[in-house]
């Protein structure tokens, strides 16, 4: 059992040289490498947005997790990162369920964890100079996707935090409701925000789905090579 089970969560665990580098001691050599425009000549505006973006992420627990499982071997990095997506994932639903928006401590670490997944995205694309590509570009296709889930969860806590729509918010799923419903830029009508604050939420939420989905989706499922199912080349 200990062997099926290592085989279906690690995969093939390969036995090869670990990089000179690890994850923490990479990101600080791209942060040096965008300030000294090793691999690319930019300046002003844009070099201030990718040093931003790159040293952000040292702010953040995810860089921090990637280290601490690098010396396990690559494998366990990936498992390491996938089990903290899915707790990213499922800590706003909970806060939800629970009713723990009036807490200001569960609060605070939703909107940390979120700021990491809004920041982490557009930092793998713009200001990863030094970062090769990841091992399988699907499994980073199903990473995106949780990371959209997530950020629909954690609006959708911050719209129950309170009286910010039309009306009240009766079960907490409503509040999933209107936030999967705004991402999808869909707008029934049922719900709508009757505040400044609640119309700012709604405002900042597609601008960021209209960016994260369209932009970051189209990048990543132009760098899937593998063939599918229905290929020509696959018919029997």
């Amino acid at each position: 059992m200990k062997k099926i089970l290592k085989k279906l969560i690690l995969g093939n665990v390969t036995k090869t040289d670990p990089p000179p580098f690890n994850p923490l001691e990479k990101r600080i050599q791209n942060i040096k490498a965008i300030w000294n425009n090793t691999h690319q000549d930019d300046n002003g505006l844009e070099k201030l947005v990718r040093l931003f973006l790159s040293s952000s992420q040292l702010l953040f627990p995810g860089i921090y997790i990637k280290h601490f499982a690098f010396k396990k071997g690559d494998e366990y990095v990936d498992l390491a990162v996938d089990f903290y997506v899915l707790l990213k994932v499922f800590f706003p639903l909970l806060i939800l369920i629970n009713h723990w928006q009036s807490n200001v401590v569960m609060l605070g670490i939703m909107i940390y964890l979120m700021l990491e997944t809004i920041l982490y995205i557009p930092t793998l694309i713009f200001a990863s100079d030094l970062f090769a590509k990841p091992r399988s570009y699907k499994r980073a296709m199903l990473l995106l996707f949780l990371n959209y889930i997530e950020i629909i969860f954690a609006y959708a806590v911050l719209y129950s935090c309170d009286n910010y729509l039309n009306k009240p918010l009766e079960h907490w799923f409503d509040a999933i409701y209107f936030s999967t419903v705004t991402s999808s830029s869909i707008g029934y009508g049922d719900f709508y925000p009757a505040t400044t604050w609640g119309k700012f939420l709604v405002c900042t939420q597609a601008l960021l789905f209209l960016f994260f989905v369209i932009l970051f989706l189209n990048f990543f499922s132009t760098k899937i090579k593998a063939k599918g199912y229905f290929d020509a080349d696959n018919l029997e």
